[in-house]
C-alpha cells in the first residue's frame, strides 16, 4: 500500500462535472489499495467572487472577517467531493482546516502553519476512509479562522504529507508539470522531468505560479517527495521535485526562466548615510507585514545615499503611505519616488555553480535588444534583473533561446 496526499486546484474542481472526474480518479487510486488524503481548493473563480462581495460591503475588508468569508469556498468543494465519492461507493469524510487540526499563527490572510494534530485523520484512514481536507485554511490558538494566502492549498497538502509521513505528495493542477518557462510566453518551452528543490524554490519565489513558495519550503525542510501533475491527464508522469542534483556530466547550466509582473519599485532619495538607516526604513515596512524583495543602496556621497527596494504591486500604495507618513519625516530624507510598471526576470539553475560567465551572457543578450536593467540581484543559483514591464516577455524569449532551453538535453 502507498500512502498519498493529493491536492486538486480550483480548475480541477471548477464544476460539478470536474469534481465527479476527480472523484473517479481518487476512487481508482483507492481501488489499487492506496491510502489517500485529498486536499482541495475552492472552485475556480470562487475566491475572487467572495473577495468582490466583501469589498461591496467594505472597501478594505476587515482581515478577520475576510478570512471567515474566504474559508467557505473550500468548504463547498470538500463537501461536494465527499458526496461524489459516496455515489461511487467510497467511504469519504470531509474536514475543514480547523477540523483537520491545522493550527496557524494569527496573521489573517497570510497565516503560517504552526502545527497539525492529525489524530482524527489517522483514525479515519485506519477505518478505510478517504479523508478530504479543505486547503488554504486553519485556525489560530484563539479559535479564529485563518487563511494561508493565495496558493495556500499547496502548503496545506505538503504540510499534511509531512505530518502524516506520506509516501508522496501529488499536486494536480491545470498544467502537466514544471516547464523551462511559461509556455504562454515561449511556445517551445519544455516540461522538465525533474528539478531540484533549490531550483523550484527559486522559481516559486521569482514568479512561477505552479507552486506556492511556502509549499516548496515545507517539502524541502521535511523531505516530502513532491510531484506536479495534470488533473486532465490519466497517465502523465509530471515533474518530480528532487532532493539531489542531477550528477550527469551534461548538467544544463540553466534549468528555467522565471518572471514576475507583480512588482513595484520604490526609491528613497537623499537618505542620511549612517549605520542603522536600513533598519529605520525597512523595520516599519516589515511591521506592516509587507515583504520586501530586491534591495539596493547606492554609494554614499555628501553624507547621503539613495535606497531602493521592490515590493509586491498590490502593496505599493500601502508601502508608499508608510514611507511618506512615518519614515520620511523621521529619517530626514529628501523624497520618496516609485513606480509599478516594472517586472522581474530571472535565470535559474544549479549548474550555474560550476560555470563562469552566466551573468555576463545574460547582460549581453539583454543589451543587444536594448533592454535596460534597473536592478540586479544574485544568489548561487539565480540571477534576477528588474526591467520595464513592456520588455518582460521579450527578455524571457531571448534568454530562453540564449541558454538553449528550447533544446532537449
Amino acid at each position: 500500500m502507498v500512502f498519498l496526499v493529493q491536492k486538486y486546484g480550483g480548475t480541477s474542481v471548477g464544476s460539478t462535472e470536474r469534481i465527479k472526474q476527480v472523484a473517479r480518479r481518487v476512487a481508482n487510486f483507492q481501488a489499487q489499495g492506496h491510502a489517500l488524503v485529498v486536499v482541495v481548493s475552492a472552485m475556480s473563480g470562487e475566491t475572487n467572487r467572495l473577495i468582490s462581495l466583501a469589498r461591496e460591503i467594505q472597501a478594505e475588508p476587515d482581515a478577520r472577517e475576510l478570512d471567515t468569508i474566504l474559508s467557505t469556498g473550500e468548504q463547498v468543494s470538500i463537501a461536494l467531493l465527499a458526496m461524489a465519492l459516496h455515489t461511487l461507493g467510497v467511504k469519504a469524510k470531509s474536514y475543514t482546516g480547523s477540523q483537520a487540526g491545522i493550527t496557524t499563527d494569527s496573521a489573517h490572510n497570510k497565516a503560517r502553519i504552526l502545527k497539525i494534530d492529525e489524530k482524527y485523520i489517522r483514525a479515519d484512514l485506519a477505518a478505510g476512509y478517504v479523508v478530504i481536507v479543505a486547503g488554504f485554511q486553519g485556525r489560530d490558538d484563539a479559535g479564529n479562522i485563518t487563511t494561508l494566502g493565495r496558493g495556500g492549498s499547496d502548503t496545506t497538502a505538503v504540510a499534511l504529507a509531512a505530518a502524516l509521513k506520506a509516501d508522496e505528495c501529488q499536486i494536480y493542477t491545470d498544467v502537466d508539470g514544471i516547464y523551462t518557462t511559461d509556455p504562454r510566453v515561449v511556445a517551445n518551452a519544455r516540461r522538465l522531468k525533474t528539478i531540484t528543490f533549490e531550483e523550484m524554490l527559486e522559481m516559486a519565489s521569482l514568479g512561477s505560479k505552479v507552486l506556492q513558495i511556502r509549499s516548496v519550503e515545507f517539502a524541502g525542510k521535511y523531505q516530502v517527495k513532491l510531484r506536479v501533475l495534470s488533473s486532465f491527464e490519466e497517465h502523465g508522469e509530471g515533474t518530480l521535485i528532487t532532493f539531489e542534483e542531477n550528477k550527469q556530466m551534461e548538467q544544463p547550466i540553466i534549468s528555467g526562466i522565471a518572471f514576475n509582473r507583480d512588482e513595484s519599485k520604490i526609491t528613497i532619495v537623499g537618505v542620511p548615510d549612517h549605520p542603522g538607516i536600513a533598519y529605520q526604513i525597512l523595520g516599519p515596512v516589515a511591521d506592516a507585514n509587507i515583504d520586501v524583495d530586491m534591495i539596493i543602496q547606492n554609494v554614499g556621497h555628501d553624507g547621503t545615499t539613495d535606497f531602493s527596494f521592490t515590493v509586491n504591486r498590490n502593496e505599493y500604495s500601502k508601502t508608499m503611505s508608510i514611507l511618506k507618513e512615518q519614515i520620511l519625516p523621521h529619517i530626514g530624507a529628501r523624497d520618496v519616488i516609485g513606480g509599478n510598471q516594472i517586472a522581474k526576470v530571472s535565470v535559474i539553475g544549479v549548474g550555474m555553480r560550476s560555470y563562469a560567465g552566466v551573468a555576463s551572457n545574460m547582460f549581453r543578450v539583454l543589451a543587444e535588444e536594448g533592454i535596460n536593467i534597473q536592478m540586479i540581484a544574485t544568489s548561487e543559483i539565480k540571477i534576477s534583473v528588474v526591467v520595464d514591464e513592456k520588455y518582460m516577455e521579450l527578455a524571457v524569449r531571448i534568454l530562453h533561446k540564449a541558454f538553449d532551453l528550447d533544446q532537449e538535453k
